[in-house]
């Protein structure tokens, strides 16, 4: 281009000067070819300057896609200048759709992310982080943190700069009722910028304070009866007793010790639950024979529990008529041990004499088991809390029972692992229902069997 610009500029001068040596000064004169040399080399500067005036008010404009050049070095000029603005808009777009990508990654994570410049205000943070710490992304933007999370412990964490490990503070749902728990860690970055990571730790939290719980539960649980055990045993070892008074001794003895027991293997229940597989769809077993062998062990119970000759309970076991010979899929050991604490319950805080019904139902295509007893009933606060570890509507009177305050729990664990689901209904003074829901998955007609 540059080579065909002065090859080009070259002959312009010399047909210029050849027209000006012909016609100019009355012909062949030297001075009329430099006169006309000028005058072409003018209007070629002229011309120039003019194209140069036309690209800087084309570079000037908002809109350089029009093309105001069609040939020449000057079109070339302004053809390589949208090039390079086409090539920066196609970077400055990918790297928008980049951007917007990692914003959207970060809006998604389940942790909190919060900016902050080294003055400490916020300069911008996800939706998680809004939700954890209560904060509008654009109306607290630019907002101090301090001003915003006013927790003592996050204001002592950030006074410290000790940002080795995570702070816990309340969340902004929290309530008394219902805790939320959020864990804060700050990582400096940059020029005394911060990064700010939240996690909701409500569920850890909670698993922390159940585990404590669970531990003074049992150890609680324990210390009892072995306490009394000590008691027995010094008593024995120091102090000259009837052979009527040894034998009342080995009789509470053997009764605390048969606490313990009872204890140690609800735990390992709840233990071997907890850590196994779910049932299997293959084992069946009739509701009939399930009946049976429940039948069998509340007799058993009825009798070992009526020891001061009090009125027996009025047990009744029944099965729909849809239902005979219809079959449950699962642990058989499993059902066997839920069952047996529900019919347990119903005979320890039934009073004497009461009532028990011991039912299988069809509802839908599913069903049910229950245990309706004429017992005390339960107040509706208690409800909610009947299937926690340990829980106890009245503690003296669960011990005088000899229950261990994890039968239900128990019953929960194995109905939940065959895919069913427990219901208690209870009144003050109108006793209580335990039911039992299962899934139309592990049942199966008398008809349907081969």
């Amino acid at each position: 281009m540059i080579f065909e610009r002065v090859v080009g500029f070259l002959l312009m001068m010399v047909l210029a000067g050849l027209l000006g040596f012909f016609t100019l000064f009355e012909g062949r004169s030297m001075l009329g070819a430099l006169t006309g040399m000028c005058v072409a080399a003018s209007l070629l500067y002229l011309l120039d300057m003019v194209r140069a005036y036309r690209y800087l008010r084309w570079l000037r404009s908002d809109d350089l896609s029009v093309d105001i050049f069609k040939t020449g070095y000057w079109e070339e000029a302004s053809g390589r200048v949208r090039k390079m603005l086409k090539q920066k808009d196609l970077s400055r777009i990918a790297s928008e759709d980049s951007l917007r990508q990692f914003l959207a990654a970060i809006q998604a994570s389940p942790n909190g992310v919060l900016l902050l410049d080294p003055e400490s205000r916020i300069q911008w943070c996800n939706q998680t982080a809004a939700k954890h710490l209560g904060i509008d992304p654009q109306l607290d933007s630019q907002q101090l943190i301090g001003n915003m999370l006013r927790s003592p412990t996050f204001s002592s964490y950030v006074s410290a700069k000790a940002f080795d490990d995570e702070v816990i503070i309340e969340g902004r749902l929290h309530r008394v009722d219902n805790p939320h728990k959020v864990g804060i860690q700050i990582f400096p970055y940059g020029d005394g910028r911060m990064l700010l990571l939240s996690r909701d730790v409500t569920s850890i939290e909670q698993a922390e304070v159940m585990r404590r719980d669970f531990v003074a539960n049992v150890s609680h649980e324990i210390r009892t009866p072995l306490t009394v055990l000590l008691g027995f045993v010094e008593t024995l070892q120091t102090l000259s007793l009837t052979p009527q008074e040894q034998n009342n001794y080995l009789q509470l003895m053997a009764k605390q010790a048969f606490r313990m027991k009872s204890l140690v293997e609800d735990l390992l229940t709840l233990s071997r639950l907890e850590g196994s597989p779910f049932p299997s769809l293959q084992e069946w077993s009739t509701i009939d024979s399930i009946v049976h062998r429940c039948e069998e062990d509340a007799h058993g119970l009825m009798k070992a529990l009526n020891t001061d000759g009090a009125a027996m309970h009025q047990l009744s076991f029944h099965i729909d008529e849809a239902l005979q010979d219809a079959e449950v899929s699962g642990s058989s050991k499993e059902l066997a041990s839920a069952f047996t604490n529900l019919i347990s319950n119903a005979l320890r805080y039934t009073p004497a004499g009461g009532q028990i019904k011991v039912k299988w139902s069809r509802i839908g295509d599913s069903a049910a088991f229950s245990v309706e007893d004429s017992g005390p009933g339960i107040s509706v606060e208690h409800l909610p809390r009947l299937a926690e570890r340990f829980y106890r509507i009245d503690r003296s009177r669960s011990r005088d029972t000899g229950g261990t305050g994890l039968g239900l729990a128990i019953v929960k664990h194995v109905i939940q692992r065959h895919g069913g689901q427990m219901q208690i209904e209870s009144k003050l003074n109108q006793g209580s229902k335990f039911t039992l829901l299962f899934p139309a998955v592990r049942l199966r007609l008398g008809q349907t069997v081969a």
